[in-house]
């Protein structure tokens, strides 16, 4: 059996004159990209810049919706109703389809950020009211969420395309769940480690947990961080380390 997975990276992270990641170096080496919308980081002229980057690199494009947290990059928790959820995720998305629309070239996947992503992998509430709004904008867009978890659930149950993800550089807890990144060891800043985590995940399905335990995890796509110091060293090992182990890296 041939084994494939899809590379990703969040990037189009810089907004206004502040500069974040290292977006040039690691486009040539991901399969696909989820840019920001502009609730955690970008704005107008940095998503219409990043979606034609990845066009011209050939990589697929989602969209990366998230709380309305700036000053925390939207990695810290609000207390939002479903409703409001459904209503920050058609926003963020449609706003990028326009982008891409306008490039020329078309959405692929929706993979909401941070905090979103988080509550949405333990909420079934909100993971429903996520999946529902990727679903009105476009039934065809995969809906990327944290591997067995309540927003993969959610777009089973929503009749959309879902990709269970793995990330290359945090650690995971017994139940699947993320580290939470208040804890010192959430994520792998050492990456020949993070290497040795992403070939087990894509070739056996398996990640070593934050004590010690293995766990089996379903693996559709990898993410690595666009805003660690060496994102671009990263990608590109990665994905050496990934052809190397006989894995083919492409799109959902």
């Amino acid at each position: 059996m041939t084994l494939r997975i899809d590379l990703n990276a969040d990037i189009g992270e810089s907004y206004g004159a502040w500069r974040m990641g290292h977006d040039a170096e690691v486009l040539r080496e991901v399969s696909s990209v989820n840019i920001a919308c502009g609730f955690h980081a970008g704005d107008p002229s940095t998503m219409r810049e990043t979606v034609r980057a990845a066009i011209a690199h050939g990589v697929a494009i989602g969209a990366h919706p998230s709380l309305p947290d700036l000053q925390g990059f939207g990695r810290r928790e609000m207390a939002i109703t479903p409703e409001e959820a459904y209503a920050l995720v058609v926003y963020q998305t449609g706003a990028l389809a326009g982008f891409a629309a306008a490039a020329g070239g078309r959405l692929a996947h929706v993979k909401p950020h941070g905090a979103l992503y988080n509550m949405a992998a333990r909420d079934p509430a909100l993971a429903d009211a996520i999946a529902t709004a990727v679903h009105d904008v476009d039934r065809r867009l995969i809906l990327v969420g944290l591997a067995a978890s309540a927003l993969t659930e959610a777009a089973a149950r929503a009749g959309i395309p879902v990709a269970h993800e793995v990330f290359a550089d945090r650690r995971y807890e017994t139940d699947g769940s993320l580290t939470p990144r208040s804890h010192p060891d959430a994520v792998i800043r050492d990456l020949d480690i993070a290497i040795v985590q992403v070939v087990a995940l894509a070739t056996h399905g398996e990640v070593a947990t934050r004590t010690g335990e293995r766990l089996r995890l379903a693996a559709d796509t990898i993410c690595l961080h666009g805003d660690r110091p060496d994102a671009g060293l990263a990608a590109q090992r990665i994905r050496r380390a990934l052809t190397d182990a006989g894995v083919t890296v492409a799109p959902l």
